[in-house]
Order: structure tokens, then C-alpha cells, then sequence
């Protein structure tokens, strides 16, 4: 799997663990990220960190990764303005430049960014792992973090298989940090 997949870490930016509207277990959820990216990185897969325009002035540190995630030089780093990271960026061109073609994808907001980015990824052909544990969001007026991000899960899983999007070849497949295989 190594070669043609990249880890995508969204939008795990310092401002979206700040008070007074923090990411639910937001410690938890970083840890299986920084576990993640150590087995990338062992298994030679591309680490892309992207980072959103609107969590904080560019280069603040509410913008800045959050500090328990480790970077490289040779990660990948992508600003988005919008939602979707595939969006007005140059991720699905850099992405095609490596011959990646499955995304594991983490970060924040389960039901904003990660499922934009998540279904658009399915829709320009990749084959997508969500990681189960590996997103959360915050509360909003409908559900909590936690029920957002069980939402989520069930309703991505097996997203593109038989819906159209995928054309039945490419899909998103849920899987906790521990089942993963980088």
C-alpha cells in the first residue's frame, strides 16, 4: 500500500483546540494521529498536512499544526481557502505528480472538512480509509461531537461502492488507527 498512498491530516490546527469551543477529545485524537504518522513514515508513506485559511490569521499560531503532531521538510503542505481540500488547491495535481492513489485520511471537522474532502476524493477517483478515530468536530445545533462523528462513520462507509460517485471502483472504507495497514 505504501508507495501510492498518502496520509492527509486536515486541518489539525492549533485554533480548533482552543477554548471556548475546543474539538471533542481532542488530546485522544491527536495522539492516534502522531501514532499514525510514525507508521507512515515507517511504511514510506507521504504525510500531507493541509491547513484552513479560516481557523486563524495566516501564520498565527491558532493557524500553526497543532505542536504534538511531528513535521518533516519533506511533508507535504497544502493551504486550502475552502472546505474541500481538493478545492481551488493543488492537491489532486501533486497528489496525481507522486502516482498516489489511496487517501487515509484524519483531522478536523468530521462534518465539514473531512467529509467534503473525504467524498470529492472518492469522486476524482482515489480510494479512501477514513480513519474511524482518527476525526472529530465540535457540538453543533443537531448533534454532539460524539454523535456527529458516529454519524459520520456509518454514513461514509462504503460511500461510492453502488451511489454513483464511485462508479462502484472507488470508495471509502472505515477503519480504526489500530486496523489500519500503512
Amino acid at each position: 500500500m505504501s508507495q501510492s498512498t498518502a496520509l492527509l491530516v486536515i486541518d489539525v490546527q492549533v485554533g480548533l483546540f482552543m477554548e471556548p469551543n475546543p474539538v471533542y477529545d481532542g488530546a485522544a485524537v491527536v495522539a492516534r494521529i502522531q501514532r499514525l504518522i510514525e507508521r507512515a513514515r515507517q511504511a514510506g508513506v507521504r504525510v500531507v498536512f493541509i491547513q484552513d485559511n479560516d481557523v486563524g490569521p495566516l501564520d498565527s499560531p491558532a493557524w500553526q499544526v497543532h505542536p504534538a503532531l511531528d513535521l518533516l521538510p519533506n511533508d507535504l503542505f497544502m493551504r486550502k481557502p475552502y472546505g474541500d481540500a481538493f478545492y481551488q488547491t493543488s492537491l489532486h495535481t501533486a497528489l496525481a505528480a507522486r502516482n498516489i492513489h489511496h487517501l487515509v485520511i484524519t483531522g478536523c471537522k468530521t462534518d465539514m472538512c473531512v467529509d467534503v474532502t473525504s467524498r470529492r476524493a472518492v469522486s476524482l477517483g482515489y480510494d479512501v480509509t477514513l480513519i474511524g478515530d482518527g476525526h472529530t468536530t465540535t457540538d453543533n445545533q443537531f448533534l454532539t461531537a460524539a454523535q456527529s462523528i458516529a454519524y459520520y462513520n456509518a454514513v461514509l462507509d462504503g460511500f461510492g461502492l453502488e451511489d454513483g460517485f464511485g462508479s462502484g471502483e472507488h470508495s471509502i472504507t472505515i477503519r480504526t488507527t489500530d486496523e489500519i495497514q500503512l
